[in-house]
């Protein structure tokens, strides 16, 4: 049985079912027009081709919820374009292109566990944990009294991935990255 959502109940990482596609909600806001109704403008990714557009929709206005089969998995190597997963109740090897994972691959480290989607028997990508550690590889030098500042200084983490850190930050410090933002959460505890 379907289970029926609607604006009310959107949250970023929510999928649904939208114009013969599969959707997942990025991002969106809740907006009160004068006299008229309400909005809620999104951010909406085609989890079948990976592009990404904008649209508004009515205030509860409704739409099918999609759930996806987890499978929970870990990653092993890469084989080529090819990153590999153990499924972790299996242990199959399951490859997957870089092509499918898209921006995901810039937080993935070997024995990462991750989560599989599967829908209707088709491989619809994967699920990162919310944050990850990551080790800094290339970063300015940090200066002494450099502890607080509201902007920050690039830094190059082992995956390859930049992202801004505070300036007290140095190479070969691990810090924890948020997977849906990118954004710097603090310096991982020893």
């Amino acid at each position: 049985m379907a289970q029926i959502v609607d604006t009310s109940d959107f949250y970023s990482g929510l999928k649904i079912r939208w114009q013969e596609g599969i959707w997942e909600v990025v991002d969106f806001q809740h907006h009160k027009m004068g006299r008229g109704g309400a909005t809620v403008r999104t951010k909406l990714k085609n989890l079948e081709s990976g592009s990404i557009i904008e649209n508004s929709f009515r205030s509860g206005e409704k739409f099918e919820r999609v759930i996806f089969d987890e499978k929970p998995a870990q990653f092993s190597y890469m084989d080529g374009d090819d990153y590999v997963f153990m499924d972790l109740s299996t242990y199959d090897q399951i490859p997957i292109s870089r092509e499918v994972l898209g921006q995901v691959t810039d937080y993935l480290v070997e024995n990462m566990e991750v989560s599989i989607d599967f829908y209707e028997g088709r491989l619809m990508g994967i699920e990162l944990p919310k944050s990850v550690e990551l080790k800094v590889t290339e970063t300015a030098p940090g200066f002494k009294g450099d502890t607080v500042s509201s902007s920050g200084k690039p830094a190059t983490l082992e995956t390859g991935i930049t992202v801004t850190v505070p300036f007290f930050i140095n190479v070969d410090d691990t810090i924890v990255v948020d997977t849906r933002t990118g954004q710097y959460i603090e310096r991982a505890k020893k």
